[in-house]
């Protein structure tokens, strides 16, 4: 059987793959394997649990919260909140684990599971297992009193959003700055303007009034182009557009240009060097990132970690080495010292309270990374699992890899969220890096 974690936690079409069956007895298996669910006498394992707006997130929430006070596990429910807000609770709580649902980026129909150990952490690919291999044991189940309680406490994205306000380091007014920010009509419809309207800015919400049906519908991070016009009509200074659990932050200048994670990574990681912030005088990123963030930061004398595709793995970077600052181009970024996981919120008032800093425009702070065209080929219906070993497409990697040269390279992987696999392709012509994509994506087609 397929592994039933991804890279970002249990996802599927909700109600098909991600059932209320198996959201129940994912929590069950958790709560024994993270809170030591019925494992000491007199212990009261706790779980704060939150969602995004999705409408499934309903009969999920139900579920879940079912198999934790089945378990014994007392549980705070959070309504709708961003990813990096249930993280910080879980740690700021003392809880035993924290479980968020949300299938981020992907369209309103799939929904996921994402759980948080002790500190709000990630779980690694070991634990994921346990709890997926001990889905079908048969626990021993609390009475009486032994059950879980439930509580409701929606109040806490206040507090999350103080401290994603008080995370800033060097605390800066953002007087004067006009920002839009794309909620995706997710998660963070609420604490994303409220962050930012707390700092001073004069701040324009679109895509902020949830129906549960129309997160991340042509809107958020993934569907740029209204904020784009958003941005220009408005004469803003700053968009910032989040996913459907802001988790993820891109931004766009005030001309309407896409401004993306690696290049906001390269903008915070100088400020933070300059500041004497970044930690070990290192930047952790993925082998996703743009040839231009590596030669951005070796012109500036900072160290570049790679990791591999799935931010819980930049943070395993981060937590191992000491290091402050790590993310994806995807957007999503990791402040270490404030965040367990990438912060989209925190990211988009980081950035603005650059520009305040120094005065200058976004397009002017993103001039000290030149971005090299790359193109991502998404190929569905193909064997995930059957590139390695493949010799035709071996071939055809190392034939891209020629033309290409030193200045330039070839990424071929599986996706962790959806069945399909990503072709990748990066150099100096944008119509040459297009051509060899396209050949390197039908040779994978042609291998299925």
């Amino acid at each position: 059987m397929a592994r039933l974690f991804g890279t970002d936690g249990v996802r599927g079409l909700a109600n098909g793959d991600l059932t209320a069956e198996l959201a129940l007895d994912l929590s069950v298996s958790a709560a024994h394997i993270l809170a030591e669910a019925g494992t000491f006498e007199g212990h009261r394992p706790v779980a704060v649990v939150g969602r995004d707006t999705r409408i499934s997130g309903q009969f999920l929430e139900a579920a879940v919260v079912a198999g934790l006070a089945s378990a014994g596990v007392d549980v705070f429910l959070l309504g709708e909140l961003p990813t990096p807000g249930v993280a910080w609770l879980t740690g700021e709580l003392g809880a035993d684990l924290g479980v968020m649902l949300s299938a981020s980026h992907n369209a309103m129909p799939d929904n996921g599971i994402k759980f948080f150990a002790r500190g709000g952490n990630k779980l690694d690919d070991a634990v994921e297992d346990t709890i997926e291999d001990r889905l079908t044991e048969v626990w021993a189940r609390p009475t009486g009193a032994g059950v879980g309680r439930v509580s409701v406490d929606e109040s806490l994205v206040e507090t999350y959003v103080a401290h994603v306000v008080n995370s800033l380091e060097r605390p800066v007014s953002l007087d004067g700055i006009k920002v839009v920010v794309d909620c995706a009509n997710g998660a963070g419809f609420q604490a994303a303007p409220a962050a930012f309207e707390a700092q001073g800015a004069d701040v324009h919400r679109i895509h902020a009034q949830p129906d549960g049906i129309n997160i991340n519908d042509n809107c958020g991070s993934t569907h740029m182009e209204t904020l784009q016009r958003a941005v220009v009509s408005r004469g803003a200074d700053l968009g910032l557009a989040h996913d459907g659990d802001a988790d993820r932050c891109l931004a766009v200048d005030a001309e309407g240009r896409l401004v993306d994670g690696d290049a906001i990574m390269v903008i915070l990681a100088l400020a933070m060097q300059e500041a004497g912030e970044l930690a070990s005088n290192t930047l952790v990123a993925t082998v996703m990132s743009n040839l231009g963030l590596k030669l951005a930061m070796a012109d500036a004398g900072i160290r570049l970690l790679e990791t591999k595709v799935g931010d819980r793995y930049v943070l395993e970077e981060l937590d191992g080495q000491e290091l402050s600052l790590g993310g994806e181009q995807s957007g999503h970024i990791i402040f270490r010292d404030h965040a367990t996981t990438g912060d989209g919120i925190l990211t988009g008032l980081q950035l603005a309270a650059e520009m305040a800093r120094t005065g200058k425009t976004l397009t002017e702070l993103v001039t000290v990374m030149t971005v090299y065209p790359q193109v991502l080929v998404n190929v569905p219906g193909v064997d995930q699992h059957g590139l390695e070993g493949d010799t035709a497409i071996a071939d055809a990697v190392r034939a891209a890899e020629a033309q290409l040269g030193d200045t330039g390279r070839v990424l071929l992987r599986p996706s962790g969220t959806e069945p399909l696999v990503r072709v990748t392709v990066e150099g100096e012509d944008a119509d040459e890096v297009k051509r060899l994509a396209d050949l390197l994506a039908d040779a994978v087609k042609s291998a299925a």
